[in-house]
């Protein structure tokens, strides 16, 4: 996914890694305590990923700050506009869930929660983030390729 030539921002894609491993256990947490407030600070998490990127939110900046400089500089950067998609896709996920359980309709909140833990765990595990794929598809639907032959 590298792109010397890109102006978009880069991630380090182990940093993205690591955050998904603390929200799986923020959101697991919130289903185990059955309590929104876990999931809470997650969107408050996902928001500040959304507002300011994903180097902002607090595990981007605990990664930059405490892991990273252990692991020393990653082989290749990531585009940062696929998980800030996927970060966008979280905190409406998050927020439909806070909606469950402050309402009192505890079967979304946990549905909402799962979806999200669920996607939050593939990444954790085997490195794929279905929030990016998402972006990547919605960005080939609205950029159709013109395909030449010579």
């Amino acid at each position: 996914m590298s792109n010397p030539t890109a102006t978009q921002p880069q991630v380090d894609p182990r940093g993205l890694r690591f955050a998904a491993v603390v929200t799986t256990v923020v959101l697991a947490l919130t289903l185990v305590l059955n309590s929104p407030w876990p999931l809470a600070i997650q969107a408050v998490v996902f928001a500040i990923s959304v507002a300011f990127g994903v180097q902002a939110s607090p595990y981007g900046q605990f990664f930059k700050r405490v892991i990273r400089p252990r692991l020393g500089p990653p082989k290749e950067l990531e585009d940062a506009a696929p998980p800030r998609f996927a970060q966008l896709v979280g905190l409406v996920f998050a927020v439909v869930g806070l909606i469950g359980y402050l309402t009192g309709a505890e079967v979304l909140g946990v549905v909402a929660t799962g979806f999200a833990l669920v996607a939050a765990f593939v990444n954790a595990a085997v490195g794929l983030c279905l929030g990016c794929e998402a972006y990547l598809l919605i960005q080939r639907i609205r950029t159709p390729t013109t395909a030449t032959t010579n």
